[in-house]
């Protein structure tokens, strides 16, 4: 038996909430039953169709890892001198493989230059022997990563709903481009712990409000 594990993530680009990174493990034999129940990329899927997904894989697979990296993370890594967004993803998909320990994994690769990204997640592995592809889009390709995709999205999508109900509040989909999100961010920057401040949206509004209170100072 062959121990095939996909690994992808879900959450990159917001300006709310967390990154969330998902590894499952399938017997290579049995890969293609995932794509038998319509596991692809979790970007073509509806809400309703990754939650019945779901569960349907967490059934199927041997095993699956969900490593969820909180804003505070995100900001530490973003403004590292040794760190950046691609290897605080190599390190946490290399935390996710140590944990399963498969034979073989798939990466989504963040990144075009997949060769220095797997040195860099091998550097991290505590079996050295573990085969370790990686390929941009292979949530596309692969239906391992295509599993790990719709755990990683449900699972994100799941934090935000958390974040919403604790808050009471509705700030839309965390990212930069909704617009219910920007006039959150505009009008409550300051208020809550969840927002990414290393990102250029927040500190753009970080600034102009800085910048707006210090001239109302200066009155």
């Amino acid at each position: 038996m062959v121990l095939l594990c996909g690994i992808d993530e879900a959450g990159r680009g917001p300006v709310i909430g967390p990154l969330v990174m998902v590894g499952v493990c399938i017997d290579e034999r049995f890969n293609h039953k995932l794509r038998m129940i319509g596991a692809k990329d979790s970007k073509l899927l509806t809400p309703q169709t990754r939650e019945k997904l779901f569960d349907q894989i967490i059934q199927l697979v041997d095993s699956y890892e969900i490593h969820i990296s909180a804003p505070q993370d995100i900001d530490r890594a973003v403004n590292s001198d040794t760190l950046n967004l691609n290897w605080l993803e190599a390190i946490n998909s290399a935390l996710i493989i140590n944990k399963l320990n498969p034979d073989k994994a798939i990466l989504d690769c963040p990144s075009n230059n997949d060769k220095t990204y797997v040195a860099y997640v091998r550097k991290h592995l505590i079996n050295k022997n573990i085969e370790i592809i990686a390929e941009h889009k292979a949530d596309a390709i692969y239906p391992t990563v295509s599993a790990a995709s719709i755990i990683a999205k449900v699972t994100r999508d799941r934090e935000i709903e958390k974040l919403k109900k604790k808050y009471d509040i509705d700030f839309g989909s965390g990212y930069p481009s909704d617009q219910k999100t920007v006039d959150f961010l505009n009008k409550n920057w300051d208020k809550y712990n969840f927002f990414r401040k290393s990102w250029a949206s927040y500190k753009k509004v970080e600034s102009l409000k800085s910048q707006s209170r210090l001239g109302s100072f200066g009155r």
